[in-house]
């Protein structure tokens, strides 16, 4: 990534948790750079996890061979558009 495509940010943990982080980063051989990736990397699996947990939520009441029909049709439908010509062997 250069500097361009980057943003800096100022994050505030506390020393606990900074201290924790330190030491695990270095048990896994990461170096002080790897701050950041290790950040960057956790932030999307947070948001990543936030959506799951929406989704989770949204369905809760729906029934469950109703979700399933739902979920089949989506991925017929994504099939049908990546594969065209193979959908059908599916």
């Amino acid at each position: 990534m250069s500097n361009e495509e980057t943003t800096r940010l100022t994050v505030t943990l506390s020393r606990e948790t900074d201290l924790a982080l330190r030491a695990f980063l270095g048990a896994q051989g990461m170096r002080k750079g790897d701050l950041s990736k290790f950040i960057e990397d956790a932030v999307r699996w947070r948001m990543f996890d936030q959506a799951v947990q929406g989704v989770k939520a949204r369905n809760a009441d729906m029934d469950a061979d109703e979700l399933q029909a739902a979920i089949d049709e989506a991925c017929a439908t994504v099939r049908s558009e990546m594969w065209p010509t193979s959908s059908k062997a599916l």
